[in-house]
């Protein structure tokens, strides 16, 4: 990956590979999940005491091949009663649906050892599958060790395999390291489970594109499209309008209602919840935010918000951290809110910020105002209450309470609470200074203007 970020950790639809792999075997609910770490495992170990704190790590010293990883495993913790699975770390598109399936086919065959395979295209460096006249897997064959004649076989060995617990832990300590790269290969383990008389078998994959592996930045960028494109296909058959899938971007956890409309440019992220009938986009970035239904949300970026039914956001607007807005609530063009809310049917509609503060219902915030929250050492919280009205270009000084029905001039400076259904005035005395222009800027478009308009008005008063 050429990358300070271990491989496994890259992600893609909001979850890093090994959490895509982690999610995938949950379906089989396994009563013990082994994560194999080895290069970047401080990274490794702390990211999956996040996202999984029951499975655990086993320290690879050195990477001899995933046989030997696997040994590792076993020694670590001993020998594994009942079925084993083994997967890759970097395989993010795997299906739970195909885990369930290989399972199931293993114990309905009674096999020893059962291979996920598939038919891909281009098998180039991926183990070839070879099958005796029953159709039982005969072994495994590696790219670099094979012959072309087993190199024009297409079904691949995916690295996927489910085992016999015991039979698994007698074989590993059978391994030799007789191939072209030197290492323990846990293919091999398919020969000589065979060679002792056991049953290999293999469960088929019926869409290759899900069994592919991740090595590099290209490949994950192909990785990233296929599992978008899966999500909103599975959202658009659910109900989802999606109008250019192309530029719609939406991660695994995402939950999207019927009816919901989401525009070009769209993005949602994490925990994002969008109810039915609402309106996303275009140009719309939304993380782990609640949009209620009915609700438009229009060129915004919004992050751990939530998004009252039939409320308003945008075009421009930008909701942070702890922004609550109730229904019919909107937040315009050029608005930014934090920890905030904002009551029922209430708006900000244009060039406001507005910082830990409480609105009532049915209030207005005019242009251009300011909650000022911050006094240079700590946050301070302002409460606005219902059916007010915010003149445009105020500054509300926080801690400062402003009662229902009130009202503030435009230009003011709110520093003192306002008692209900008060009108609050907080701006100087206007002073006009008759001829300034013509005396100090004199010879300037300004001073011109001013002269031409006061001759034409004194020869209007002549007439």
């Amino acid at each position: 990956m050429k990358s300070r970020t271990s491989k496994v950790l890259h992600t893609l639809a909001g979850r890093s590979m090994l959490g895509h792999v982690l999610a995938a075997s949950g379906a089989l609910e396994p009563q013990r999940v082994l994560v194999v770490v080895g290069h970047r495992r401080e990274q490794v170990t702390e990211h999956l005491a996040q996202i999984a704190p029951a499975a655990s790590a086993v320290v690879q010293e050195e990477q001899n091949g995933t046989g030997h990883a696997v040994r590792i495993a076993l020694e670590t913790v001993g020998v594994l009663d009942g079925i084993v699975v083994v997967a890759n770390g970097d395989m993010p598109l795997l299906r739970p649906e195909t885990l369930q399936e290989l399972v199931s086919a293993h114990r309905a065959e009674k096999n020893a050892v059962t291979l996920l395979t598939t038919d891909i295209p281009d098998p180039t460096g991926y183990g070839r599958i070879l099958r005796d006249a029953d159709g039982a897997v005969e072994g495994i064959v590696e790219h670099k060790d094979a012959t072309d004649e087993q190199r024009a076989i297409h079904e691949m060995n995916v690295g996927l395999y489910v085992f016999d617990g015991s039979l698994l832990d007698a074989a590993l300590k059978r391994l030799t390291t007789d191939n072209a790269n030197g290492e323990e290969y846990l293919t091999d383990v398919v020969a000589i489970l065979r060679g002792d008389g056991h049953r290999a078998g293999a469960y088929k994959a019926p869409d290759w594109t899900e069994t592919q592996g991740v090595n590099d930045r290209v490949q994950l960028a192909q990785a990233r499209r296929q599992l978008n494109d899966r999500i909103l296909d599975g959202l658009m058959r659910e109900g989802v309008t999606v109008v250019d899938p192309a530029t719609t971007w939406v991660d695994v956890q995402v939950s999207v209602g019927q009816d919901a409309v989401l525009h070009p440019g769209t993005q949602l992220h994490g925990a994002t919840v969008i109810g039915e009938g609402a309106e996303i986009g275009p140009d719309s970035t939304l993380t782990d935010t609640r949009v209620g239904e009915d609700a438009v949300v229009t060129r915004a970026v919004t992050i751990d918000a939530e998004i009252g039914a039939a409320a308003s956001v945008g075009p421009y607007a930008y909701l942070r951290p702890g922004t609550r807005l109730a229904r019919k609530a909107k937040a315009g063009t050029y608005v930014e809110i934090k920890n905030s809310v904002l009551g029922e049917g209430s708006k900000v509609p244009h060039l406001t910020y507005v910082g830990d503060a409480d609105i009532g219902q049915g209030t207005n915030i005019g242009a251009a105002c300011v909650f000022v929250n911050y006094d240079g050492v700590e946050k301070h919280r302002s409460t606005v209450g219902d059916h007010v009205k915010i003149g445009s270009d105020n500054m509300l000084v926080a801690p400062v309470t402003v009662g229902d029905g009130a009202y503030t001039a435009a230009g003011s400076v709110i520093i003192k609470d306002v008692p209900p259904g008060a009108m609050a005035v907080a701006r100087g005395q206007q002073r006009n200074v008759e001829g300034w222009v013509e005396r100090k800027r004199a010879g300037t478009p300004a001073a011109e203007a001013a002269k031409r308009a006061r001759e034409n008005g004194t020869q209007e008063g002549d007439k």
